[in-house]
This record gives C-alpha cells, structure tokens and sequence, in this order.
C-alpha cells in the first residue's frame, strides 16, 4: 500500500522536480545535486594523496607552501565547466557547499591536510556584493563540515579591484596581483597550520600574492586546496 508520504514526495516532485544538475535526470536523492552517473563522471585528480603533484610543483621557488591539491581537472565545455559556471554564475550555492563537502571528505582522508583553520580566498568588496556570496567561501563551509576545522574569514582581505585573470598571460597574471592582500589579523593565525581555499587554480598567481601575505604572521604555515585544476 502506498502511504501518504509517498503520495505526498511524488506530488511535491511533479511541481518541484528535483533533478540533476550535471544531466537533468531527476534518479537523484534528495540531498544531492548530482545524479550516481554524473558524480562517478566527474575527473578527479587524487593530488591530495601524492607530494609533488601538479599543483604542488606549481609554487615550486615561488612559495613555502606545505602541501597542495585540487579535487578535479577542468576541461572546456566538461561537465566540471557546467558546474563551476551553475556555481559561480548561477547562484547555486548549494552545489558549490556539496562540492566542498566531497574535497573535504577526500582532504581528510589523505591525512596530509590536517590543518587548524580554512581560509577562503577574498573576493574585492564590490565584486562579492554583485555576486551575492564567495565561492570560496561556499566552498569552506562544505568542506569544514567535513572535516570539522573553523572557516576564519576575516583575516585577510582583498584592497584593490583587478582584472579577470582568464586572458593574460602567466607574468600578466603575477604584476596583476601583486600586493592586492591585505592581512588585517595576524594575531588571529599564529602559530596555525591554515588551509587557502579557491575555486580554481591556473598559474597559481592569486594564491601567491595571498599566501604570501598570510606568511607576514608569525609561525604561520600554509596549504592550498582548490576545487579545480585548469591547464588553460
């Protein structure tokens, strides 16, 4: 016999379908975003597991950097570019808070990330209140349920407007962000290991610039996670 719940959850997804973000499929549970299919699609990279991966040997003599990762590759027109753009572009904090719950799931099974505090990378004032929210910051508060470490997110902050990084080259990028970061309490990360966290990582600029100003506290060490590597 079919009970009322059942009658009630098939008349609320007629009028609220809830389906795939990935593929539009609607064989999804009801506290995921993606369908089985399209989660087992996703090209994840296993960096967390491996020193001297990719994203490590980015910084390589350009920063003291612990440990580095990136969950997934990022390819044009992928299904990882739809759902960054479903993220970032479209409003869809949630997918961006479940993506980070699955980097923090992966970061504290390898065991190498066991740091004391998350720092999402910041947003200029302007360009976070046009968007509405931080990716970043969406993406630390899926990954600190995960792991159960504190976002702390307001140590450092971003004190100039720059240009998309998306079409200069890799010394464009460098003299875009130099000095941009501001660390305005040091007090408040001393002597902490802190986990930098963003959306996607290219030449690794931004996150220099950042990290490096987060190195001005004492004692300081840092990691850098990123939802997405980009060769581009």
């Amino acid at each position: 016999m079919v009970s009322i719940k059942e009658i009630k959850d098939s008349f609320l997804h007629f009028i609220f379908p809830h389906i795939c973000i990935g593929c539009g499929s609607d064989l999804l549970q009801k506290e995921t975003m993606l369908c089985m299919r399209c989660m087992d699609a996703l090209p994840e990279t296993n960096f967390e597991l491996y020193p001297g991966n990719p994203v490590e040997k980015i910084f390589w003599g350009r920063l003291k950097l612990a440990h580095g990762t990136a969950q997934y590759y990022f390819n044009k027109e992928s299904l990882m570019q739809h759902l960054l753009h479903e993220f970032k572009y479209n409003h869809n904090k949630e997918l961006g808070w479940q993506l980070g719950k699955i980097m923090g799931i992966q970061l504290k099974k390898a065991g190498r990330f066991d740091a004391d505090a998350l720092i999402p990378l910041p947003l200029f004032p302007a360009k976070e209140k046009k968007r509405g929210y931080n990716q970043a910051a969406v993406l630390c508060r899926g990954i600190s349920e995960s792991m159960n470490i504190p976002v702390l997110d307001q140590i450092i902050t971003r004190s100039q407007y720059t240009e998309s990084q998306t079409k200069k080259s890799r010394v464009e990028r460098w003299k875009n962000m130099e000095e941009k970061f501001i660390l305005t309490n040091p007090e408040a990360i001393h002597n902490k290991h802190l986990l930098l966290v963003d959306d996607v990582v290219t030449t690794g600029a931004t996150l220099e610039s950042c990290a490096n100003e987060l190195l001005k506290a004492p004692h300081v060490t840092i990691s850098i996670a990123t939802l997405c590597l980009s060769n581009r």
